[in-house]
């Protein structure tokens, strides 16, 4: 991008532009918010300890880590512990079809070591159990359920499917084979909740209505890690047309959250609403920027990425400036005009300053009435597409300070949403994008500005990893559920669709296929937090310092690349609509 903006959190600023053709919208029917297809949940543990003839333990059952090591363990014949871990089940509603269960452990470093999970009759409060009851040879193979052939820094997971009929207790326990020394793995007692022992229960709805997970299901699920990093600085998009927020409609939208009840007769899935909601699945985008010496082609820089994927993005995305000129300013541009007549949503990101010459504009040159003509000039050209578009007024405005205060923000944001009203701009569906880190949590009341200006509430999550100096791996469940909790608890935009209007990851540079898995984990991760209803990779290098050890693009390397593309193939992110991708 051409002009660099010191930036802290969770975000970048890049995007890329979709719009609806007027043939897609023509087929598309008016409905209500999605209906689930399938859902994942995590539970928490009940119990855990670790079993073991050591007398030396002590009280295993209340200690903050459990352990595991193969018989002659530290050069103690006796050695021998084993890590038991019990759940209780209580979240398959009956008749639920293809259940899968996975234990999570997580794990601090990287072992060469194989630990199998066996199911335990050992009681997992006990506070020091003996091995006698635990499968300890390998003349017990015949009892494993699953094994990792190597231990892995961050989380390691076990298919125990063949152990969880329904619901009720269950018990595993951990052996380690090999390696004669002790692997440590956080207990329900250790003091960050985020890697605790897990159980992710994902299946498919009964026969003939769709799932509910959050209908009477005793579910704990995994919070943020603590003090989460700050991002890299960032720069901003290149030249690219400008978009101006669009207004929502001067009544809220629907009530309905897209995560409750089934669709209303007669609608089924391939359908979207009004408001841009697909009514089963969630909508795959990409931002992919261009550059001077590919001539500013946004078009060929999401046309190259689609090639590789093996398919077209429902949702393009782009950010813009005030200039209200040139590819940065007048908006939409040619090629986000041949994306719309080819099928595809825009979302167009309008950024208060102008690219070129680094200007930052303050909220209140906003408000005040200085920038009314442009605001009318965007408002104007977003009305005469005549299909909806996504819309955003400056994204992560909580990491801003040069632009005025929170509630300038606010003040801001009402004021450009009442220009598109009065041109009558009603086709802009508007998303108000916060960057989602907890050390902002106190202040996204105050930036909200309420929900008839609100159509979806995004934000933008990243398991950065060692980006940004960070040494927790974040898996998809994880980078995408603190944030989504949390809007759920304050009731921020209740009963609106959600959006990952940015998300991405880093890869391992000690294990190379942590990046396909990250990827190929994502669609039961978005699947299990039901109200997002779209998700937008932000395919950018330039969004932190690229180095040996810090990449977050997508397609950086073959095997990334792949993980990639096998979650953009997953039916919930392939709405049946009538056009060709």
């Amino acid at each position: 991008m051409s002009t660099t903006v010191g930036r802290v959190g969770s975000g970048r600023r890049r995007l890329i532009v979709g719009g609806v053709s007027a043939a897609l919208l023509a087929g598309m029917v008016i409905t209500a918010l999605p209906l689930l297809a399938d859902d994942e949940i995590a539970i928490a543990a009940v119990a855990d300890t670790t079993a073991t003839d050591v007398v030396q333990d002590g009280d295993n059952g209340v200690k903050t880590t459990l352990a595991t090591c193969p018989r002659l363990c530290e050069r103690n014949p006796r050695g021998a512990r084993d890590a038991i871990v019990a759940f209780d089940v209580a979240a398959v509603p009956p008749g639920a079809r293809n259940l899968r269960v996975r234990l999570r452990l997580y794990s601090w470093q990287r072992f060469d070591a194989r630990v199998a999970v066996h199911p335990s009759v050992v009681d997992a409060g006990d506070p020091r159990p003996s091995l006698s009851t635990v499968p300890t040879s390998a003349d017990d193979s015949s009892t494993e359920l699953a094994a990792v052939s190597q231990v892995r820094k961050g989380y390691n997971e076990w298919d125990v499917s063949a152990q969880v009929t329904g619901n009720g207790r269950v018990t595993f326990a951990l052996r380690q084979e090999d390696r004669s020394d002790r692997i440590y793995w956080p207990s329900m007692e250790y003091r960050d909740p985020s890697i605790r022992p897990r159980l992710l229960i994902e299946f498919d709805p009964p026969t003939g209505r769709p799932a509910d997970p959050s209908a009477g299901v005793p579910v704990t699920t995994v919070p943020a890690p603590p003090g989460s990093p700050s991002a890299p600085a960032s720069t901003a998009p290149p030249p690219s047309p400008t978009v101006a927020p669009t207004p929502s409609r001067a009544s809220p939208p629907p009530a309905a959250s897209p995560s409750v009840g089934p669709p209303a007769p007669g609608i089924g899935c391939g359908e979207v609403s009004a408001l841009l909601v697909p009514s089963c699945g969630a909508w795959w985008g990409m931002y992919s920027p261009t550059s001077a010496a590919k001539g500013w082609d946004h078009g060929g820089a999401v046309a190259e990425v689609e090639a590789q994927v093996g398919r077209r993005f429902d949702l393009v995305h782009r950010y813009h400036d005030f200039s209200n000129s040139g590819s940065n300013g007048a908006f939409p541009d040619q090629f986000e005009q041949e994306q719309m007549r080819g099928g595809r949503l825009m979302f167009f990101a309008w950024e208060s300053r102008i690219f070129s010459s680094g200007t930052t504009l303050t909220w209140h040159d906003v408000y005040s009435g200085r920038y009314d003509s442009v605001i009318d000039d965007v408002a104007g050209r977003i009305k005469a597409t005549g299909v909806p578009v996504f819309m955003g007024f400056d994204h992560e405005p909580e990491d801003e300070p040069a632009k005025g205060s929170d509630a300038d923000f606010v003040r801001a944001w009402r004021h450009v949403h009442q220009r598109f009203d009065k041109a009558g701009a009603d086709n802009a569906v508007w998303v108000w994008v916060m960057m989602g880190w907890s050390g902002h949590y106190d202040r996204y009341a105050g930036l909200y500005p309420g929900d008839s200006y609100v159509d979806w509430v995004g934000y933008d999550p990243y398991n950065f990893y060692a980006c940004n100096g960070g040494k927790t791996w974040k898996d998809p469940h994880t980078t995408v559920g603190g944030f989504y909790r949390w809007l759920d608890q304050h009731g921020i935009g209740a009963g609106k669709p959600r959006m990952l209007a940015e998300f991405g990851t880093n890869f391992d540079p000690d294990d190379p296929g942590a990046k396909r898995r990250w990827f190929e984990q994502f669609p039961a991760a978005v699947k299990a937090h039901p109200k997002i209803k779209a998700v937008v990779y932000f395919n950018s290098a330039g969004s932190t310092t690229t180095s040996a050890s810090c990449d977050m693009t997508m397609n950086h390397t073959p095997s990334a690349l792949a993980g990639f593309t096998a979650a953009g193939k997953d039916p919930y992110f392939k709405q049946p609509l009538p056009v060709n991708r």
